[in-house]
């Protein structure tokens, strides 16, 4: 969804985008169909993405670290340097609704409310980027 977005303002050069798991135990495993399909009813596409694990290199590239629900922003700080700590944000933070999270639908299949909420919190993060982290 946010490549879709950053593509649409041609920022794609200017936003580097990777997507990564706070676990290895999907390592390897393509997007869930629940998530494919939902994707699919707004024309966008997974084609290509596949579950990998945050590393290292991640921390130290990555200007923003963005995690969905307050076990990932643990299990980020927990890994994460402590220089890079300042990084990570849960995502619907940038709404202000501090500390309330996006619903895991890989337990109720609710990949429709996963989508909406992305769909409302990520054009505010590409506004926050813009802002803030791209210069002119």
């Amino acid at each position: 969804m946010f490549r879709h977005m950053v593509a649409q303002q041609s920022l794609q050069d200017s936003i580097n985008i990777q997507s990564a798991a706070t676990s290895s135990y999907e390592q390897g495993n393509p997007p869930h169909p629940g998530a494919i399909a939902e994707l699919a009813k707004h024309n966008l596409s997974m084609t290509g993405q596949f579950s990998r694990p945050i590393t290292s290199d991640d921390f130290a590239w990555a200007d923003l670290i963005i995690g969905m629900d307050n076990q990932n922003i643990v299990d980020l700080t927990e890994m994460a340097p402590k220089q890079d700590v300042h990084k990570i944000h849960l995502c619907l933070n940038i709404l202000d609704e501090s500390g309330k999270e996006i619903a895991d639908p890989w337990y109720d299949h609710r990949f429709d409310r996963t989508y909406n909420q992305l769909a409302s919190s990520l054009p505010a993060w590409l506004t926050y980027i813009k802002r803030n982290m791209l210069t002119n």
